[in-house]
């Protein structure tokens, strides 16, 4: 283990971000392949080193990781866990503090280096990547019951009946519809796009919400759950 001038053993601190997407009525995982030594050409995590010298807190340090490395800066973050010990990094005794990412599909960038795979397909991942996605999915379906957490899955603009899709993809099974859109409204969550519709092909156009500002890094949160 390498030593600072005071003998103190030094610790390496890292940001690793889960970032969850939807496609094709599957709640998908984002991996990159490593570029560099250990697990060179492995399929990990998004993660880096904590810059000391610019980052002002982890968060802005997985912000700027989401930039770097996917081109990203708009998508929401909410902390996890924080990951640690001499055996999950092969460098030395490391620290990972964790994050959840959520990206609409639209936003998931198209080049070789980047993967998506589906949360039920997953095996193993290098150091203790595996473990952390495990937190950071069971955080999403957790609060997908009383937040509005899925709304970040989702585009600038969509209907009702599109978002409560995405809410029963996460949570794997259908709701009522009455139901449904009475928890949105006491949430306060969306507002309707002004003359804006979605045409739905054989039935009538639908009205296109968007989610309120205050909403748009934060949640809502539901007396009861979906």
């Amino acid at each position: 283990m390498n030593r600072t001038a005071g003998a103190h053993p030094s610790v390496l601190v890292s940001v690793d971000t889960v970032v969850f997407t939807l496609r094709d009525g599957a709640l998908q995982l984002l991996l990159l392949r490593r570029a560099q030594q250990p697990f060179q050409g492995v399929w990990a995590l998004p993660g880096g080193y904590v810059h000391a010298d610019e980052d002002a807190d982890a968060k802005a340090s997985a912000l700027r990781v989401l930039k770097d490395k996917l081109g990203n800066s708009g998508a929401y973050l909410e902390q996890l866990a924080t990951f640690s010990g001499p055996a999950r990094d092969p460098r030395g005794w490391s620290v990972a503090i964790a994050y959840c990412a959520l990206l609409p599909w639209e936003q998931v960038p198209q080049r070789a280096d980047v993967q998506l795979l589906p949360v039920e397909a997953l095996g193993t991942l290098p150091f203790d990547h595996r473990a952390i996605v495990d937190v950071a999915l069971a955080r999403v379906r957790n609060k997908s019951q009383y937040s509005s957490l899925p709304v970040h899955l989702c585009g600038p603009h969509f209907t009702l009946p599109q978002l409560q899709q995405v809410y029963e993809y996460l949570l794997g099974e259908p709701l009522n519809k009455v139901s449904f859109r009475r928890k949105m409204d006491e949430m306060a969550l969306l507002e309707p796009v002004p003359g804006a519709l979605h045409s739905g092909g054989a039935h009538r156009p639908a009205q296109l919400y968007r989610v309120r500002a205050p909403y748009k890094q934060e949640l809502a949160l539901s007396v009861r759950g979906l």
